[in-house]
């Protein structure tokens, strides 16, 4: 009886055996098939793009040897010398342009017509519209009024043919004629470039070395008086 009893019990062991093994080692899955993992990606980050640098609008008014000439028209109420607001800006340019060269010394503004209406009140109307573009150049632009002068010449001097409606837009105009320019005279840019170039520096007082005494140091005590 007792030799059953052990031969049963090695039995349950060998039985045993490979289960213990597999469980103190590495079980290796096996299948025909992948496994999916579910679940969303990671996001990819992208690099932000550079800041598009959009180019200058064209200038407005620029400097010719002759005038000083703009690409848009200043606009007037209807039959009136009253400038419109939206041309405070182009008004604004043309006083910096005069006002960043000052070698230009004379300015002639000048105001044109197309033939529509009557002749004589063509003719006062653009006298005032010239008169008043000098008022806004020199109260508002900061212009020298010596610098500036104005006169109407209503329908005499067109540009373009008054038999259409676009000649006749066009002839409605206020140019700026250039008189007189000091041949010695720079931009006002250039001459601060200039002026700085040939200012000497000014010199700074030399600084006492640390730990030197000061010449108050030095002096002899003043005895107070009884």
């Amino acid at each position: 009886m007792h030799t059953s009893r052990l031969s049963g019990a090695f039995f349950a062991l060998t039985l045993l055996a490979p289960l213990a093994a597999g469980c103190s080692g590495v079980v290796v899955f096996e299948g025909k098939t992948p496994i999916a993992v579910a679940g969303d990606p990671p996001p990819v980050i992208k690099p932000k793009p550079a800041p598009v640098k959009l180019p200058d609008p064209p200038a407005r008014v620029k400097v010719t040897a002759e005038k000083i000439e703009i690409t848009e028209k200043i606009q007037f109420d209807l039959n009136s010398p009253k400038i419109k607001p939206e041309s405070d800006s182009l008004l604004t340019e043309i006083a910096k342009v005069m006002n960043d060269n000052p070698q230009i010394k004379k300015v002639h503004i000048e105001g044109h017509a197309s033939a529509d209406g009557d002749d004589t009140a063509n003719l006062t109307l653009s006298d005032k519209r010239a008169k008043a573009v000098m008022e806004w150049l020199t109260t508002r632009g900061k212009v020298d009024k010596g610098r500036l002068s104005a006169e109407g010449f209503g329908e005499k001097k067109p540009i373009a043919d008054n038999n259409t409606e676009e000649g006749r837009i066009i002839n409605r105009r206020v140019e700026f004629r250039i008189l007189e320019v000091d041949p010695n005279g720079k931009p006002a840019a250039a001459a601060a470039a200039a002026a700085a170039a040939t200012t000497p520096a000014k010199a700074e007082p030399a600084k006492p070395a640390a730990g030197a005494l000061k010449l108050d140091a030095l002096k002899p005590a003043v005895a107070p008086k009884n």
